[in-house]
């Protein structure tokens, strides 16, 4: 349904493009009038201008003249072409360089003075022309279809995605808790030529400390007081794929001394062994710390993060990317709703109002969590209100006690599954008698109560755990 939509997009909605040119009036000129017509646009009179703007700006398509005062324009054309349509502009009507410029991936070459009606149609032509690349690289990147948004910082993270899921090479993805690190590095090994194979996650957190090397590297037998028989470890597990760090910053140094080892030799060792194995594994790692100011202060090897931050990726607050608030909550509750075999409701204008209004701290995590309480109040409406997204400040008042009866008191309110709550209800009430009720219903079984609630299994297990539900 998803790849459906894209397929009817038509531009110029959302489009965005970079004007290359380093006639100041001309520059100015095309930024003006394509604005009018409807496209994000913005400006660089030098390739060293471009080049920063281009990372920052993220452009569907390039202008891009062909005489620069830092450089010839034909230089950086094929690289650029790779990833979006360039359309050159040259103040010579030269026939070879017609030829060239499109040898070299130029969607469209045009001889100025430019005639703006034209201008618009090959604009028009090329991201049309475009659009089976871009969304090939979005099923690649984001096979689960779980990446949404179309802010300039999306298209810059999707675009930082696509350029380094082809390599082995190692990346480090920095970003606040519940930004979607991990759904970055499930992206990257989905475009990835490891994608056949195992993408395994390891939470740096939860695993024991006395545990973790067993876990990760794997142990013979008699290695250590239980060890009765071999094990391998998740480097194994994740042979010919991909090996994900979360929350790397919170390894030991002596783990950190050993991944450091695979890093630098790609051998790695079982415990209680006396031989290497070769670790044929990619390795993805993110931290929702400062890593380079850690090392900086020892308390993080500043030879690993080295080797971690090969190639760096910072995933943005959802405060940074505002524009994507509304479809996020659009895709949860949609997403939420179907699973309760529910027709798809909307948003009230004074809901978005107030979710575009808040700041986010738990950021894509928290609006999703928001978006599942609402719909819980909402139960068989069909429309999400203000009243029920609750309060959206940090400190909101959290837990009643949570009722003991099975049958309604006076005064109790009925919700979905059966969910009884007394009084007025708060949000963090409603989640702990709603998680009550399914642990109820499916028996304790974990996987299948963060599968009802549309949430992971280890998000679920956070829950009971905060709720004394284990």
């Amino acid at each position: 349904m998803r790849d459906n939509c894209l397929m009817t997009k038509t531009y110029p909605v959302n489009a965005s493009i970079l004007v290359v040119e380093d006639d100041i009036v001309l520059n100015r000129l095309l930024v003006k009038e394509l604005g009018k017509a409807g496209y994000e646009v913005d400006g660089a009179q030098s390739w060293q201008e471009a080049s920063g703007r281009i990372a920052a700006f993220a452009p569907d398509l390039v202008l891009l003249d062909a005489k620069l005062p830092d450089a010839d324009g034909f230089g950086p054309l094929s690289e650029l072409a790779s990833s979006r349509p360039v359309v050159m502009l040259t103040a010579y009507g030269n026939v070879n360089q017609a030829v060239e410029a499109m040898r070299l991936g130029a969607a469209d070459y045009l001889v100025k003075p430019v005639n703006l009606d034209e201008l618009e149609i090959v604009i028009r032509d090329a991201l049309e022309r475009s659009q089976w690349r871009a969304q090939k690289a979005i099923r690649q990147t984001d096979p689960a279809g779980a990446m949404i948004g179309g802010s300039p910082a999306m298209r810059q993270l999707r675009h930082l995605i696509a350029e380094v899921a082809g390599s082995d090479v190692t990346v480090l993805i920095q970003g606040e808790s519940g930004s979607g690190k991990e759904l970055v590095a499930q992206a990257i090994h989905a475009a990835s030529p490891r994608r056949a194979e195992s993408c395994i996650a390891v939470d740096c957190c939860t695993l024991q400390e006395s545990l973790f090397e067993s876990e990760l590297f794997g142990h013979e037998r008699g290695a250590f007081t239980g060890a009765d028989r071999r094990k391998a470890g998740l480097i194994e597990a994740a042979a010919h794929g991909t090996l994900f760090l979360d929350e790397i910053g919170e390894t030991s140094a002596a783990i950190q001394a050993k991944l450091l080892r695979v890093l630098e030799t790609g051998r790695f060792r079982r415990v209680g062994a006396n031989a290497d194995l070769r670790a044929d594994v990619r390795i993805l790692a993110a931290t929702n710390r400062d890593l380079r100011q850690r090392a900086g202060a020892g308390q993080f090897r500043d030879d690993l993060y080295y080797r971690l931050s090969a190639f760096v990726i910072d995933v943005p607050p959802l405060r940074a990317r505002r524009a994507d608030i509304a479809p996020l909550a659009t895709h949860f509750m949609a997403r939420r709703r179907q699973s309760m075999g529910l027709e798809p409701a909307t948003f009230s204008a004074a809901a978005i109002d107030r979710l575009m209004a808040y700041d986010w701290p738990g950021n894509v995590r928290e609006l999703r969590n928001v978006i599942e309480r609402a719909l819980i109040l909402l139960g068989q409406g069909r429309e999400v209100d203000a009243m029920h997204l609750g309060p959206l400040q940090i400190g909101a008042p959290i837990f009643p006690p949570a009722p003991q009866a099975e049958t309604a008191a006076p005064g109790a309110q009925t919700l979905h599954d059966g969910l009884m709550l007394r009084g007025e209800p708060t949000l963090e009430g409603i989640e702990r008698e709603y998680l009550a009720s399914l642990l109820k219903k499916y028996g304790g079984n974990r996987r299948r109560v963060a599968e009802v609630m549309g949430v992971s299994e280890r998000t679920a297990y956070r829950m009971m755990d905060r709720h004394r539900y284990r």
